[in-house]
């Protein structure tokens, strides 16, 4: 079975910039929650993850964004590849962001070393950020979730799917994201781009920067 049929014009970007970045290619872990974005299973047992439906949720994931004051806006990857994609997001967007370990408390209890107050949560994997997602959960803060075929979608309130573990992948979907929540305040024109490309959204494999 192909790529499920649709139109460059349909999609923010081509679609062989999105196959390029490998934002398709799912885990071989599946959860029932996932099936619906799921076009098929590779004899590799590899998902396949429908891009249409990721270009989708990546258009309503911006206009929510960009709803919110951008300093209440948290972003956070534990996930070594997610480390720069996150950082350059909130660079962009002037939000907050945590990268690495996260501490317990820092949502929940005002006398943590790093306790901060957002007003909505935007994870690149619920499952790895579980710290941070459960935390935003329990104060009943809305959570945007980067979500792989292996993950569920439970208290997850704007879910996009994507290949959420790879280098190039991770740095695409922020890059893309960043983007589109740009376009939407008007900090860019409706057709603008940023000034860099999504490569330099990419943790190096050597030196984390």
């Amino acid at each position: 079975m192909n790529i499920p049929m649709v139109e460059d014009s349909e999609l923010l970007v081509p679609k062989q910039k999105y196959l390029s970045a490998g934002i398709h290619v799912g885990s071989k872990i599946r959860t029932k929650d996932m099936s619906r974005f799921i076009y098929r299973v590779r004899s590799d047992g590899l998902s396949m993850l429908n891009i249409k439906k990721t270009d989708e949720k990546i258009r309503v994931a911006a206009k929510f964004l960009a709803r919110f004051p951008p300093k209440s806006i948290l972003a956070v990857s534990a996930r070594i590849y997610g480390f720069k994609p996150v950082r350059k997001f909130a660079e962009y967007t002037r939000s907050m962001s945590i990268t690495g370990r996260i501490l317990p408390g820092t949502l929940t209890n005002p006398q943590a070393p790093l306790y901060l107050e957002p007003e909505v949560v935007l994870v690149s994997d619920p499952r790895v950020d579980k710290q941070i997602h459960d935390e935003a959960v329990k104060i009943g803060l809305p959570v945007v979730a980067l979500v792989d075929a292996d993950n569920t979608l439970e208290y997850i309130d704007l879910a996009i799917p994507t290949n959420n573990k790879g280098r190039r992948a991770l740095a695409f979907i922020f890059w893309l994201l960043t983007r589109e929540v740009l376009r939407v305040r008007g900090d860019l024109p409706p057709d603008g781009e940023l000034p860099e490309g999504y490569d330099a959204f990419a943790t190096r494999i050597v030196g984390i920067k």
